[in-house]
């Protein structure tokens, strides 16, 4: 069963066709972001760069775990967001706790120190550097080519070099059971879907949640609305603009809404509160199980989330590092992979649990396929 306390580790080399709302603003939430990397643990001080050389496809030397030096650049959204970054962030403490690894963590402030945070995890001892987000891609391609003996990943976004693993996910089938599970659970047979940002990867999130709800219900009615455009991404961190757009699809008939929109999801969990009572409408998270996130007073309202395991992911290609087997290349976490799947808690979605599990397992078999586009 594809379940929120599933914590197995996804194989790093696990194969198929998913991302991130984990991205990032240039402006509005700049003055809130950390401004220097930091060593989140008190392990070897004594780590360098040279003892944490990269294990790369040509070079598989394993690292003593206690000897690992990793670091983890956030989305400007940082730690805090109840989603994306949180769950890179969940496995980096897992990394110290688990492993003994050496973290440093650091959060630019926009597009235009994103490079200098990359180099700056490296100076800092760092042998294995991830970016966590698409944005990354231009600045990690520059800092990887300028660095060729450290390991790097990019999550959500694929990076052809030598020395880069690009973390991919599978969006779309994850968010099918999401939008199955609306369907299922929709009285007034109108449901809603929030975007961050328009673009392709978003996007993948829209076609599995509408593909999910028209499995269950072909009649369904989708309302879609996108909170901004390319290359404006601060909808991926405005609740009040999330609040702003559920408010008005609650009103319009949705009775439950899915946002894939980073931060921004909060402001759709608040308009729920206030849009009727628990079971009258439901909202739907994103990324990390949102449930064991939010305040109290906002549970009731949420009837489950997608999980897009980048935990699992970046946990994973940490240990692959320390043990001396990180490979480059494009890894993708699907369905059959453990890295999507739906969250159970609250006991929401007990009572359709099992055709959640059916059309995951019909997924999984080849035998439906989901678009990745609307």
């Amino acid at each position: 069963m594809i379940k929120s306390k599933k914590l197995l580790a996804i194989g790093v080399l696990a194969v198929l066709g998913l991302a991130a709302c984990g991205s990032d603003d240039n402006s509005s939430s700049s003055t809130d972001a950390p401004d220097t990397t930091e060593a989140t643990t008190e392990a070897t001080t004594e780590a360098t760069t040279e003892g944490t050389t990269a294990a790369t496809t040509e070079d598989t030397t394993a690292t003593s775990a206690s000897d690992c030096t990793v670091g983890v650049a956030y989305d400007v959204t940082g730690r805090g967001d109840k989603s994306f970054n949180d769950a890179a962030g969940a496995a980096l403490d897992k990394a110290t706790a688990e492993l003994g690894v050496t973290a440093s963590e650091s959060t630019p402030t926009g597009d235009g120190d994103r490079a200098e945070r990359l180099q700056g995890l490296v100076d800092g001892g760092a042998g294995y550097v991830q970016g966590n987000g698409f944005l990354f891609q231009d600045s990690l391609t520059e800092v990887a080519a300028n660095n060729p003996d450290v390991s790097f990943a990019v999550v959500d976004t694929v990076i052809d070099a030598p020395n880069v693993a690009s973390l991919t996910f599978a969006e779309e089938q994850g968010s099918f059971l999401v939008g199955a599970a609306a369907a299922l659970k929709s009285q007034t047979g109108t449901i809603g879907f929030i975007g961050g940002v328009e673009n392709d990867l978003i996007k993948k999130f829209e076609a599995g949640y509408t593909a999910g709800a028209e499995a269950v219900n072909p009649d369904i009615e989708v309302l879609v609305n996108y909170i901004t455009q390319p290359p404006d991404f601060t909808g991926f961190n405005d609740p009040a603009k999330g609040k702003e757009i559920a408010a008005s699809q609650y009103e319009a008939g949705a009775d439950v809404i899915y946002s894939a929109a980073g931060g921004s999801g909060l402001g759709a969990f608040q308009a729920a509160a206030e849009a009727g009572a628990p079971g009258e409408v439901w909202a739907i998270g994103v990324d990390s199980d949102q449930y064991n996130l939010v305040e109290a007073d906002l549970q009731p309202y949420i009837l489950t989330s997608m999980l897009k395991r980048v935990d699992v992911a970046t946990y994973d290609t940490i240990v692959a590092y320390c043990e001396g087997s990180f490979a480059a290349g494009v890894q993708t976490f699907d369905l059959a992979a453990d890295g999507v799947g739906y969250s159970t808690s609250g006991g929401f979605v007990d009572d359709i649990a099992t055709q959640l599990d059916d059309y995951a397992a019909q997924i999984v078999a080849g035998d439906i396929v989901v678009p990745t586009a609307p």
